[in-house]
C-alpha cells in the first residue's frame, strides 16, 4: 500500500488509518461529526496527497485538454482553475478532475487517486498533439485547509492576500517559507478555504507551520470520513459512487460542465442524449421517516418496483437527518416526489429534494 508524506504524522496523532484508493489514509481522528463541524464552523486540515497531479506542456496543450474534457478550456485565464470531466468513447465518465492554467502552454490536471493510472493511460492515448506530459503524483503533497476561518488562520504564512484569491483561482507563491506553492481557492467541502500543492520534501515543515498558524483559530486535522459527509451535504459527486464509466455527465447532473459547442470525445453521443432526453437521473433525497441511507441500497416506489439505487448516503451532521444521492428512473426525478429506500428489508419513506442539502 502506498503512503503519503504525512503518514507517520497521522499515526503519531492517533488517527484511525484505513486502505483507500491504494493508500493508507486517515479516516478520522476525534470523530466524524466533530471534524465535520470543525470545518463547517472553523478550520480543519485534510491530507489529500493521494490525489494525482499531471502536468501538460506545449503549444497545443489546449487542443488536447479541449478534446479530452467536456468543459470549455478556452474560457479559462491564467491563474484560474476549471472543473471538468473526461468522457470515454461511450459517453461514460472516466474521471472528474480540476484543471489549472499555469501559463498559456502549461496546465496542471488534478485527478482522483483511484484513477491515476487509468487517467494517465487514457490522456497519453489521446495525445496526438505531442503535448509533453509528466506525472508528478508521487512527488507532490496536497493539504486542503478548509472552513470559514481558513483564510484568517493561514494569512500569516504568506505575503499573498488570501482573501483576494477568487473562488476557483490560484497563486503560485511562497507559503510557510516554502517556495513555488500552488495556493488554490478550491476544495471539496463547500465551506471555503483552499488547497495547497507542494513537494513531498516540504511536508513535515508545512504541517508544523500550518498547525502552528492555525492554533489560535482552533485548527484540527480531519479525516476522509468527514470529507465525505461534508461533500455529500453539498451534493458534490464522488467518483466510483455517484459517477463512473457507466454514467453520462447529463445523467449525473453535470450538464453545466458539458459544453456541446466544443469538440470532445463522445460529443455526438452526449449531444444525442441531450436531444432525446436521459432515461435516469442522479437525484438528491432526504429521509422523511427515520433511517440512514447507504450506498447500494435499493430505491423503490410504493409498489416495491425498483427505481434505482443509492450511490451515496449518510446521516447529515448539520441537518440531523438521513440524506443521499442516487439514480432513479426519470419519471421519479422531480423535486417533491416520494420514493422509498430499502433499509434492511423495510421500505423507508424519502423525498426527492434540490441539492445542495446545506
Amino acid at each position: 500500500m502506498k503512503v503519503t508524506a504525512f503518514n507517520q504524522i497521522h499515526k503519531d496523532l492517533g488517527a484511525k488509518m484505513v486502505p483507500f484508493a491504494g493508500f493508507e489514509m486517515p479516516v478520522q481522528y476525534k470523530g466524524v461529526n466533530h471534524e465535520h463541524m470543525i470545518v463547517r464552523e472553523g478550520v480543519g486540515v485534510f491530507d489529500v496527497s493521494h490525489m494525482g497531479q499531471f502536468f501538460a506542456k506545449g503549444p497545443e496543450v489546449e487542443s488536447l485538454l479541449q478534446y479530452i474534457g467536456t468543459n470549455d478550456v478556452s474560457k479559462v485565464s491564467i491563474g484560474q482553475a476549471q472543473y471538468t470531466c473526461m468522457p470515454n468513447e461511450k459517453g461514460g465518465i472516466i474521471d472528474d478532475l480540476i484543471i489549472y492554467k499555469i501559463s498559456n502552454d502549461e496546465w496542471m490536471l488534478v485527478v482522483n487517486a483511484s484513477n491515476i493510472d487509468k487517467d494517465w493511460d487514457w490522456i497519453n492515448k489521446q495525445n496526438k498533439w505531442n503535448v509533453q506530459l509528466e506525472n508528478r503524483s508521487d512527488q507532490m503533497s496536497l493539504l486542503a485547509i478548509q472552513g470559514p476561518k481558513a483564510i484568517e488562520a493561514m494569512q500569516s504564512l504568506t505575503d499573498v492576500n488570501l482573501s483576494e484569491i477568487p473562488f476557483y483561482h490560484f497563486e503560485i507563491a511562497t507559503f510557510a517559507g516554502i517556495e513555488n506553492v500552488i495556493i488554490s481557492a478550491t476544495g471539496y467541502t463547500g465551506s471555503g478555504g483552499f488547497e495547497i500543492y507542494f513537494k513531498n520534501e516540504a511536508a513535515q515543515s508545512m504541517w508544523e507551520k500550518v498547525m502552528e498558524a492555525g492554533k489560535d483559530f482552533g485548527i484540527e486535522p480531519c479525516g476522509l470520513a468527514s470529507r465525505d459527509t461534508l461533500r455529500l451535504e453539498k451534493g458534490y459527486c464522488l467518483y466510483g459512487n455517484d459517477i463512473s464509466d457507466e454514467t453520462s455527465p447529463l445523467e449525473a447532473g453535470l450538464g453545466w460542465i458539458t459544453k456541446l459547442d466544443t469538440d470532445f470525445v463522445a460529443r455526438d453521443i452526449i449531444a444525442k442524449q441531450k436531444e432525446e432526453g436521459v432515461t435516469r437521473k442522479l437525484i438528491g433525497f432526504k429521509m422523511v421517516e427515520k433511517g440512514i441511507p447507504r450506498q447500494d441500497y435499493k430505491i423503490v416506489d410504493e409498489y416495491e418496483n425498483t427505481l434505482g439505487v443509492v450511490t451515496s448516503g449518510t446521516m447529515s451532521p448539520m441537518l440531523k437527518e438521513g440524506i443521499g444521492l442516487g439514480y432513479v428512473n426519470i419519471d421519479f426525478a422531480k423535486i417533491g416526489t416520494s420514493i422509498y429506500i430499502q433499509i434492511r428489508d423495510k421500505n423507508v419513506l424519502a423525498e426527492v429534494v434540490k441539492t445542495p442539502f446545506v
